[in-house]
């Protein structure tokens, strides 16, 4: 969730609001692209727009059997607690493969849901789970717009599912963003000071093996224990949060400011600026923040090969995280079985609405996304 930036009041910031936005700023056109490759860059936008998941699917594996995937699709609807609208591929009910998910609007009347997810499952082969949180005025166009592209882009590369797939999908992350700013100097979307979280999880079911690359703050989690031991939940990602020493030393490095809100968030702020207000380090889009306060695009990856302790993985925006915590969520979940999979994801996702309302007083609620894995189902 986060930010666009402040106005030029103090930066201490209302409480009935904290935690979804800090205001807005007249945007001035970020450009990162330049001459030489902005042709390039339109072709691939247009190739990959072209090209649904269906149809790759079959040119790259077209003799893996049964394929099926689903993701939501942006809408304009405005209602509180709604569910998303969805695409699917495939007939397949995906709760029997141990597979749910939702995605809720919250309580911000000046937008839609900003969030995105995506499922993938090549059957015995490979699957991807993602989700995608966007923020700013425009930022549900910017998480659509990554939710379709960076899934096609980490399948069409050779180095898919082979030792090379970390620095894959550091690529993949870095071309997304020249996309959006290519997209953004046509004037296809205003990703200026608007941006997505992006967590991703490629499944390789062969090497049960799971490989993680995120920006920003939707958590993944793994719940894993076994016969008479206690259950335990591990993150599998870290919060890119301004304040780590890290995340803070490239961001004035670059020219960024980290500055405490004055009551819940420490935010990116460029140099005598009032903009981006992020309260998060890395992200894809925000590209006046990538340009003037040190922002990045660069993912963190990291590998897993599951065990036969592991059970349930959840990968959600941080609409779930925010009163909710890793053994908490999977406790929730672990009363399901796996074939009521989105039975359990919606519990997760009301849980998570009811805490918003009791610790808000009903002032505010994030979109919440849960993508919710039974690894065996």
């Amino acid at each position: 969730m986060g930010c666009s930036s402040s106005t030029g009041k103090d930066a201490a910031v209302d409480k009935e609001r904290r935690r979804l936005s800090v205001g807005s700023v007249s945007s001035s056109p970020a450009d990162e692209g330049s001459g030489k490759n902005i042709e390039e860059e339109r072709g691939l936008i247009s190739d990959l727009s072209n090209q649904s998941i269906e149809e790759l699917l079959k040119n790259v594996w077209p003799d893996n059997g049964r394929k099926c995937s689903v993701s939501s699709v942006t809408d304009q609807g405005k209602a509180s607690y709604a569910n998303k609208p969805i695409q699917t591929f495939g007939n397949e009910d995906l709760q029997t493969l141990g597979l749910g998910y939702t995605c809720r609007k919250g309580l911000k009347p000046e937008s839609p849901n900003q969030d995105s997810w995506f499922i993938l499952k090549v059957h015995e082969d490979f699957s991807i789970y993602a989700v995608f949180d966007g923020h700013g005025a425009k930022g549900h166009d910017v998480s659509n717009f990554v939710k379709e592209n960076l899934p096609k882009l980490m399948m069409r590369d050779q180095r898919f599912k082979t030792d090379e797939m970390p620095d894959m999908l550091k690529d993949c992350f870095r071309k997304t963003q020249s996309l959006i700013t290519c997209a953004n100097k046509d004037k296809k979307m205003d990703a200026n000071l608007a941006g997505t979280t992006a967590t991703v999880c490629v499944h390789d079911h062969q090497k049960n093996k799971l490989t993680i690359a995120h920006v920003a703050d939707s958590t993944a989690v793994i719940s894993s224990w076994s016969d008479n031991t206690e259950m335990k939940a591990e993150k599998l990602t870290r919060d890119h949060k301004p304040d780590l020493p890290d995340e803070k030393k490239r961001i004035e490095r670059n020219g960024g400011r980290v500055i405490f809100d004055g009551y819940a968030n420490h935010r990116v702020y460029a140099k005598g600026q009032r903009y981006p207000g992020l309260n998060m380090s890395r992200c894809l889009g925000d590209l006046m923040g990538h340009q003037e306060a040190g922002i990045s695009c660069e993912p963190e990856v990291s590998e897993r090969v599951l065990t036969d302790d592991d059970k349930v993985l959840l990968l959600c925006s941080d609409g779930v995280w925010e009163f909710i915590n890793p053994i908490e969520a999977s406790q929730i979940v672990c009363k399901f079985k796996p074939n009521r999979a989105t039975s359990a994801a919606e519990q997760l996702a009301k849980e998570a609405w009811d805490r918003w309302i009791r610790e808000e007083g009903g002032a505010v609620v994030d979109d919440i996304t849960v993508v919710l894995v039974y690894l065996q189902p």
